[in-house]
């Protein structure tokens, strides 16, 4: 389909492919407070995710984005002894966080299970600020493309994060 339209006031008319809506971009300022809750808790032992630009979508666009936040507590092993980290997404539960489970028929949480509902409350908010995708550019610029981030309070470590 041609259309027309203008850019800075120049006309512009031809086949005009839409890209993806994206999720509009939060400062790392935004960000920070929400690290800093999950950091400052001294059960928390590291935390997580995986940031790439997929090779391949299934027919769709191939755009960057956080994947897979992971959260460790001192009560869990080590991260570098956990072959696949326990996945923390907006709908799954923990070990040593705990879990609020998910009744899709009435679409509410139900009451939380574990033993420290406001840790897990943090680490949540911070997961799905993570998922969310508004802090994709900071991410992108702090820690690169194709990359697993690990974060402790005594640092960072980013690895190179291979995919398929």
């Amino acid at each position: 389909m041609t259309t027309k339209t203008n850019f800075l006031g120049i006309p512009v008319e031809g086949d005009i492919n839409k890209a993806d809506e994206r999720t509009p971009q939060k400062p790392l300022s935004e960000l920070e407070p929400l690290i800093r809750a999950v950091l400052d808790d001294p059960t928390m032992k590291a935390f997580g995710w995986n940031q790439y630009t997929p090779y391949f979508n299934d027919g769709d666009p191939c755009v960057f984005r956080v994947n897979g936040p992971w959260f460790l507590t001192e009560a869990d092993p080590d991260p570098d002894d956990v072959e696949d980290h326990y996945d923390f997404s907006m709908d799954s539960d923990h070990p040593s966080l705990g879990k609020r489970v998910y009744d899709w028929r009435n679409k509410v949480y139900g009451p939380y299970e574990g033993s420290d509902e406001a840790r897990y409350d943090r680490v949540k908010e911070l997961a799905g600020a993570l998922e969310a995708g508004a802090f994709e550019n900071v991410l992108l610029e702090a820690f690169g493309d194709h990359a697993q981030v690990t974060v402790r309070a005594s640092g960072i470590t980013v690895d190179f994060y291979s995919h398929d």
